[in-house]
């Protein structure tokens, strides 16, 4: 037999640690405080994460070294030096055709 649902419970008279078979009751709900600072922290995560991946891309595009951090600046030497490899790339697949060669369908872009 089972008891009545309680006040305290939700409707279904199951508490979320009974209803999931654990018997642990639910985590206790952060205060505004906790989610103010666990907003912020992620922020500062999501921030560093963009910082790293603009200082990557000054590592591997060339004339880049030493430019300084200006975003946009790498973005648009970032973009430029992209299409020019997909132009080499389509350059090279052209010479490796026209020599008899063949490119699989997977290799262009």
């Amino acid at each position: 037999m089972s008891s009545p649902p309680s006040e305290s419970t939700p409707q279904g008279g199951e508490s979320a640690g009974a209803a999931n078979g654990s018997g642990i009751d639910e985590k206790p709900r952060l205060t505004e405080k906790e989610k103010k600072q666990n907003h912020i922290a992620s922020e500062q995560k999501r921030r560093q994460a963009i910082r790293e991946g603009f200082d990557r891309l000054t590592e591997i595009v060339p004339g880049l070294e030493g430019q300084g951090r200006s975003e946009g600046l790498v973005l648009q030497r970032t973009v430029e030096f992209a299409r020019q490899q997909v132009e080499r790339r389509q350059e090279l697949i052209r010479q490796i055709e026209a020599r008899g060669g063949k490119v699989d369908d997977k290799d262009r872009l």
